[in-house]
């Protein structure tokens, strides 16, 4: 099976052509020669490569940046995710797209399932809801991954955040009142290559199990890093005052996951304690 993968240069990209095993059928490309604002360029490049699978992680994912940029996120986010379903569909191919939990609003108070109704609060999540609605247009047997909070060796995350900031500060102030599931990009890549393996089609939630605040979080990172002396305050959301707004609870339901794979995803804390002794 011979599968592309954008965006490989990002931190799930990397992993994913990493668990596809690499070699001559697993063809990672960045911007520089798969520009997905660019049909006819990534149509020429497809049809050239013939791909069975096109995997689309390229997207613009700062979510603070994208509602400074709107027409930039929807460009990139939808758009673009349009013109590779258009490159997919013209030779064949199937296409996995990966998604956010940020197309919920947050006020469903247990996990969602993905018949759950959408509510993006954000430019970021309208932006990638966008990007769903016209990769399935296109090819409506695509997969569409949706996923949360990730962290990863291969690019900046919340982890990388908290730990750049000890020893500059002796009190961190961190969000308690939005939750959800960090998901560390190897194992995402990992439930991405078994989906793909199973033929999966339509919407899929996959994330690490279990869920915590960011305030949780980050004191879960301090305490596997094996720092002390460090000061978690809890603030909420508004004290922060982000540009963007984020739902407070978006926990994503893995049993379609299981059923499709008979595979379940490991906890978020035990996830984490690996890719912390992976980066020391």
């Amino acid at each position: 099976m011979k599968i592309l993968v954008t965006g490989a240069g990002g931190m799930l990209g990397t992993d994913l052509v990493a668990r596809l095993g690499g070699g001559p059928d697993v063809i990672g490309v960045t911007r520089n020669e798969y520009d997905i604002l660019d049909l006819q360029s990534i149509r020429e490049y497809t049809a050239g490569l013939k791909p069975d699978w096109i995997v689309h992680c390229a997207a613009f994912t700062n979510v603070d940046g994208c509602e400074k940029e709107p027409d930039k996120a929807f460009s990139v986010n939808a758009d673009g995710a349009r013109n590779v379903a258009k490159a997919a569909w013209g030779v064949g191919a199937r296409m996995a797209f990966v998604s956010t939990d940020y197309v919920y609003d947050g006020k469903a108070g247990r996990p969602y399932v993905e018949t759950d109704r959408v509510s993006p609060m954000s430019v970021y999540g309208r932006s990638k809801l966008k990007g769903e609605y016209e990769v399935a247009k296109v090819l409506p047997d695509a997969l569409i991954v949706r996923t949360s909070w990730l962290f990863g060796v291969n690019g900046p995350n919340f982890v990388e955040a908290i730990l750049g900031q000890v020893g500059k500060k002796d009190e961190l102030r961190v969000v308690s009142d939005q939750v959800g599931s960090p998901t560390y990009t190897p194992d995402l890549a990992d439930a991405i290559a078994r989906l793909i393996e199973a033929g999966a089609g339509g919407i899929v939630h996959v994330s690490n199990d279990g869920a915590c605040s960011w305030y949780e979080y980050a004191l879960k990172i301090l305490e596997l890093a094996g720092i002390r002396g460090t000061r978690v305050l809890p603030i909420s959301t508004a004290e922060l005052g982000r540009p963007a707004a984020r739902p407070a609870y978006s926990v994503l339901s893995k049993e379609k996951y299981y059923r499709l794979t008979g595979h379940r995803m490991r906890g978020w804390a035990d996830a984490l304690a690996e890719y912390i002794r992976t980066r020391d």
